[in-house]
């Protein structure tokens, strides 16, 4: 992004008289509408009206996610690949993903905001996720939620964040951080899975009567084991590959949008518009043009009297022979 103190701006009509003040391409978010928050999405889910949450991972995304209709954004670990380029979530350093959270929760100002807990940053002990999640509070002024991955094995983590005001967020069924653990990212339970399924139901019913987590995100489920699930609890329940009978639904950004090219391999997504593809194509107008002289044309150039040009010709030649 380029921008100087002040921008001259020259035309037929007004000559060398006239200054613009400077011009960004992307101006910080500022609050337009009342923030949401657990106590809006609550009461959504009491209302059956279902909920939709997307990811964001960089400022850019936090903005078209602030300005949608949608209910619940959240920082998700999945930035590690779709904005840093890993292989999975587990290579993302916390200060990495800090940096990006920050940038995030300056541009989402009126959605309910959650955060992940990357990889690394609370399994260790119940002290490190604190120290975790208030790093995360301190540094994202809009930050109102944290999700961590697992079952009961953190319930004296959900307890403790809750305990000193961080609300958290579950997640359960394929928790993606385990992936190497679980023998990739799988389907967990289903038709021939009877045991994993209750043990899948047991754990969530656990997590909600803890009374520590306010909402229970639900990965990579048969559809029929998320509408169980959804039916006995009393939190909400919000789906990624868990069906269409939970109280809400999750996608990551990138891949609704088509940012990372075809997302064909992925069974629950479904992409809603094609930004790769038409970056691409776009830059490669870009391209055509410079390279044909036909960018930039008049209306993107300062433009010059003919007798100031003149002039300058006149002295620039002066200078020049006087070298």
């Amino acid at each position: 992004m380029f921008c100087s103190k002040w921008l001259l701006r020259s035309s037929r009509q007004r000559g060398f008289s006239s200054f613009i003040k400077p011009s960004y391409s992307a101006q910080p978010s500022s609050p337009t509408h009342q923030r949401k928050t657990i106590l809006d999405i609550q009461q959504q889910h009491r209302d059956k009206i279902p909920i939709t949450c997307i990811t964001a991972h960089d400022y850019i995304t936090g903005k078209f996610a602030n300005e949608s209709n949608v209910d619940a954004v959240l920082i998700g670990d999945s930035l590690s690949m779709v904005q840093l380029g890993y292989p999975s979530t587990n290579q993302l350093k916390f200060d990495e993903f800090t940096y990006i959270a920050q940038a995030v929760s300056r541009a989402v100002t009126s959605k309910y905001l959650i955060c992940d807990l990357p990889f690394g940053s609370y399994e260790s002990s119940v002290s490190k996720a604190v120290e975790s999640a208030m790093k995360l509070f301190q540094d994202c002024d809009n930050l109102q939620a944290i999700k961590i991955e697992g079952g009961v094995e953190y319930l004296e983590y959900f307890k403790k964040l809750d305990d000193i005001g961080i609300a958290v967020c579950g997640h359960y069924g394929l928790t993606p951080q385990r992936h190497a653990y679980l023998g990739g990212y799988k389907l967990q339970g289903g038709s021939k899975k009877l045991q994993q399924s209750l043990e899948i139901f047991q754990t969530c019913l656990k997590l909600q009567n803890s009374g520590k987590v306010k909402m229970l995100v639900l990965e990579c489920i048969p559809q029929a084991l998320g509408r169980l699930i959804t039916q006995n609890l009393d939190i909400p329940t919000i789906s990624i590959g868990a069906g269409k009978y939970c109280s809400g639904q999750i996608l990551v950004q990138a891949d609704l949008l088509g940012m990372t090219g075809s997302t064909n391999n992925i069974k629950f997504v479904k992409q809603y518009a094609s930004f790769y593809d038409t970056a691409i194509d776009a830059l490669n107008d870009y391209d055509r043009e410079v390279k044909n002289q036909q960018f930039p044309g008049p209306e993107h150039s300062f433009m010059m009297s003919k007798d100031s040009y003149q002039e300058l010709d006149y002295e620039i030649k002066k200078m020049v022979k006087s070298f």
